[in-house]
């Protein structure tokens, strides 16, 4: 009951379907049986609205799925610390659902993944403690998810769904089940053609936005904006897609998805140049900006060591409160071990919670803007639309900004990173 599952599954409730929402915290369980939402731009009335039809429940007991005649799975897919697909919460969901089912349902995966997930490890891993076999006694399909938190213009209802399955019908039925909730479904040949196209999506933006950061790199030796260089890029009617440097790749998808694919290849004797070059470059973008936090405190005779910086954003892209992969985590650690003081401010992320990474930050807390002046530097990594950038420049004594969100403001104190 993440930022897929719950989406999804409200807009089954709204098109009249008995929903039950499983999850493994009982917190987010007894949030969600209450009417209240935990992501900000999930509205508490949109499940409050569920409630009334007395059709939904939300729980932490599997055994509930033998009743049930479809089964989504939106659980993560992170990389391990070697950097390697981490398949265990399809595995344990899998594993935790076979002895609850029973022949006829359909199960689709809608977690991204390698191609042959599905088949390779869904499957065997579904069929291994109540002897039934996929296409045989229960359906099976992959439908990736395309969520994108807080766009106005894209929802689950109105974005195209691709659905993959290896026999006709289960094809049909996962066909069917979508297209009471989406405006468009694509069917395709089966699911590895969807798990594949799940992370050429995914691909095209990690390589794009690393040649916009690789020439943010080069264009700002040479003294030139990048910025107003794209805006020049992007008058050309054709031929040309506007994609925007920043600090390094946040998010679920992104930085993880690419690497995926990487290492499906290797069992195929393929070396992914491309992808590594491009996960290269954008995990290279955090040490460029330490650099011009660096270089903008030694301009005012100030050593990084003992500064006061104030980092504004934490959340992985603007306006959402998701922090999951954010870079502003990598760029806060490597300003903490040089020795800086260093706060943060995000008004969708008031404390941060367990991170596997950077355990040490958990419960540190967002500060109030209503001081800027007596941090040395204030860098901002996640561009807020709630942010006045004139006051914070105002306010501000020198100000990294990793996001032109100061463009058009006149000022010295502004260094562009």
């Amino acid at each position: 009951m993440g930022y897929v599952g719950l989406p999804v599954l409200l807009e089954f409730g709204k098109a009249g379907f008995p929903v039950t929402g499983f999850d493994i915290d009982p917190i987010k369980v007894g949030h969600l049986s209450g009417g209240r939402s935990y992501i900000r731009h999930i509205p508490s009335e949109s499940i409050q609205e569920i409630h009334k039809t007395g059709k939904a429940d939300f729980t932490t007991d599997f055994s509930k799925a033998h009743a049930l005649d479809c089964i989504l799975i939106c659980v993560p897919t992170p990389l391990n610390r070697n950097r390697e697909p981490d398949l265990s919460f399809i595995v344990s969901t899998a594993r935790t659902l076979s002895p609850n089912m029973r022949k006829g349902q359909l199960v689709v995966l809608e977690s991204t993944t390698y191609p042959g997930t599905t088949q390779e490890v869904l499957a065997r891993e579904l069929e291994a403690s109540n002897g039934f076999k996929a296409a045989q006694d229960f359906f099976l399909a992959y439908s990736p998810e395309r969520e994108d938190p807080n766009n106005p213009e894209f929802r689950t209802k109105n974005i195209p769904k691709l659905v993959g399955a290896d026999d006709e019908y289960s094809k049909k039925a996962a066909l069917a089940l979508y297209g009471s909730i989406v405006e468009t479904t694509i069917p395709v040949s089966g699911t590895r053609v969807a798990e594949a196209a799940k992370l050429m999506e995914n691909i095209f933006r990690s390589v794009n936005i690393a040649l916009v950061n690789e020439l943010k790199i080069i264009f700002d030796k040479m003294g030139i904006d990048v910025w107003e260089v794209i805006e020049a890029a992007s008058t050309k009617p054709f031929g040309f897609m506007k994609f925007l440097p920043g600090p390094g790749l946040g998010g679920h998808c992104i930085p993880v998805d690419p690497f995926y694919l990487s290492w499906k290849a290797r069992e195929f004797g393929t070396f992914t140049r491309f992808i590594e070059l491009a996960g290269e470059v954008n995990v290279s973008m955090p040490d460029f900006v330490f650099h011009k936090i660096q270089s903008a405190l030694n301009a005012v005779g100030k050593s990084l060591n003992g500064s006061s910086i104030l980092i504004l954003g934490m959340a992985y892209k603007r306006n959402v409160d998701d922090d999951r992969e954010s870079v502003s985590y990598k760029i806060m650690d490597l300003l903490v071990k040089s020795e800086a003081e260093v706060d943060y401010n995000d008004p969708f992320i008031p404390v941060v919670k367990s991170k596997r990474e950077y355990p040490q930050y958990r419960d540190k807390m967002s500060v109030s803007l209503e001081n800027l002046e007596q941090y040395d530097l204030t860098v901002i990594l996640t561009d807020h639309s709630v942010y006045d950038y004139e006051e914070i420049v105002k306010k501000s004594n020198l100000v990294v900004d990793t996001r032109n969100a100061c463009a058009g403001i006149q000022s010295h104190k502004i260094i562009k990173a």
